[in-house]
């Protein structure tokens, strides 16, 4: 089964070349990304049954050379679970695009440019999660970084360009203290590696590792939108295509997301700075929602909503026990789809009214039904209504921190809670304006929210398009998915759960020697 760990990264790669080629095919172009990515996810899954219930990673040494000498792919139940789970999303978005791109032309979506960048990315992410080292994780950053640069500048239009630059210069900042974090690593402990880095880790005084552990929490931290590093988002994500916005929603702040797990709980176990991720984690939930609040704007409130709800996580994180580590991959998940979700039905809005502002649309509930439907289920999903995953999730937590009991959990509880209840308000406010609301009632009700009208994008109008049936049948099935994590909720938690008590394990060195050798 370890052969089949390195197709993981090469597979999309193999994939973008293809596509290249093609050149302007439109259908080779689709049939090659379509076939990779569902290639990826059969691979994934069977490395997921594999590791789980073996209960055993899976290493491979690159080029044959001996650990830790040379890269070693790494595959345990998280990195395979978060593989399948971002498979599925670049499947469903590549859907949506491929609807929207054969009923607009290129315009959005350049198809010569789009399917190699997209499978470049895809290649970028999976690379990332299956790194087993931090140079090798650094060059997964990289190559997904270097495809969303394109990704999210498609169109060329004078926004997109504009806030493609300030999303390239951050992520250019935060690549650097990453890199020079790598080199003061490698410099003290001599090695990159990420299994002998937690063993050597603890023969550095501690103002060294401190100050090693937060380079590394910042550079990540940035890549995560951790507040106050937060501030590049909310600007750049909603001026790109549809489908590249709700990709890069779901699933680029979670690579951050994930090395910030792979920190904590492998190369600095013995490092605590988990009070700072406490103060960071709730004024990210805050700060976040009550941005959410204040926007006019469908796509800018997901995006604040995103924000603050990668706060849960690094609350997750700061807690440290096994179960709040399991909670946090569990919300992760959740999260991922159910934010990818949301952008996608907002992206069907957009086509069928013309605009995301909540000022300017009404009644769609009448004229759209099955879009209603598409939005309110992971709507109160993620606001965390009973019995969804976002309740589950978000329970799970609560359930760790009062384990816990310490003042400041309660705090973050009492933060998580109010989080939860400002997210649901802003995404029902945006239900009951846009679908609820009737033509004549228009006037009436935006007296009553005047305060929205000089909120960013709040007079924003597009042209009405054409929605075809494969861009409503790619988000339908992404509800679907969103409604599966509720229904498989005691499976998948329980695979979370064997996460979170392995993490806080850190495989050891000969032990990943052990594994290559097999």
């Amino acid at each position: 089964m370890s052969a089949l760990v390195p197709l993981l990264a090469t597979l999309p790669l193999l994939g973008a070349a293809l596509a290249l080629i093609a050149g302007r095919h439109r259908r080779i172009q689709v049939g090659v990304s379509i076939t990779t990515l569902s290639l990826v996810l059969v691979i994934a899954a069977v490395l997921l049954y594999v590791v789980d219930t073996g209960g055993q990673p899976l290493a491979v040494s690159v080029g044959g050379w001996p650990v830790p000498f040379g890269i070693v792919l790494y595959v345990d139940r998280l990195s395979a679970l978060l593989v399948v789970v971002s498979s599925i999303v670049l499947l469903a978005v590549l859907l949506f695009s491929v609807g929207q791109g054969a009923a607009d032309g290129d315009d959005e979506t350049p198809v010569s440019i789009f399917h190699p960048s997209y499978l470049i990315l895809a290649a970028g992410i999976f690379t990332a999660f299956i790194a087993g080292d931090l140079f090798n994780l650094y060059v997964g950053f990289e190559i997904l970084l270097v495809a969303s640069y394109v990704l999210i500048t498609l169109g060329s239009t004078e926004s997109r360009i504009r806030t493609g630059v300030v999303y390239i210069v951050v992520s250019l900042v935060s690549s650097i203290l990453f890199l020079a974090s790598i080199a003061m690593i490698y410099g003290a402990l001599g090695t990159v590696n990420m299994a002998q880095i937690s063993e050597r880790m603890t023969q550095l005084p501690p103002d060294t590792q401190l100050m090693l552990h937060l380079m590394l929490l910042l550079a990540f931290s940035i890549k995560a939108a951790v507040f106050p590093l937060s501030f590049w988002l909310p600007d750049s994500y909603p001026t790109a295509p549809a489908p590249v916005t709700a990709v890069f929603a779901g699933l680029l702040t979670k690579v951050g997301v994930y090395a910030l797990i792979r920190t904590e709980t492998q190369l600095f176990s013995e490092s605590d700075v988990n009070m700072l991720l406490m103060i960071v984690a709730l004024a990210t939930m805050i700060v976040g929602v009550l941005g959410a609040v204040a926007q006019a704007e469908l796509k800018r409130i997901l995006s604040f909503t995103l924000v603050s709800h990668i706060g849960y996580m690094v609350f997750g994180l700061a807690i440290a026990t096994p179960a709040a580590i399991g909670a946090t991959i569990y919300y992760m998940v959740h999260h991922i789809v159910v934010q990818t979700t949301l952008f996608l039905a907002v992206g069907l809005v957009e086509r069928r009214a013309g605009s995301t502002s909540i000022l300017r649309v009404t009644g769609l509930m009448r004229a759209a039904p099955v879009i209603a439907i598409l939005y309110f289920i992971p709507a109160v999903n993620l606001g965390g209504l009973p019995p969804f995953s976002g309740f589950i999730g978000k329970f799970a937590l609560f359930d760790a921190a009062a384990q816990v009991g310490t003042p400041v959990m309660i705090v973050l509880i009492v933060g998580g809670v109010v989080t939860s209840l400002l997210t649901l308000y802003a995404l029902m406010r945006a239900w009951n304006l846009s679908f609820w609301r009737e033509e004549e009632d228009s006037a009436e009700t935006e007296s009553r929210i005047s305060y929205l009208g000089a909120a960013p994008a709040a007079a924003i109008q597009t042209e009405r398009r054409v929605i075809p049936r494969i861009m409503t049948a790619a988000t339908a099935g992404m509800v679907a998915v969103t409604v599966a994590l509720t229904i498989f909720a005691g499976p998948l938690y329980d695979v979370c759960a064997r996460i979170g008590d392995a993490l806080l394990e850190p495989v050891s060195l000969s032990q990943l020697q052990e594994e290559v050798a097999q």
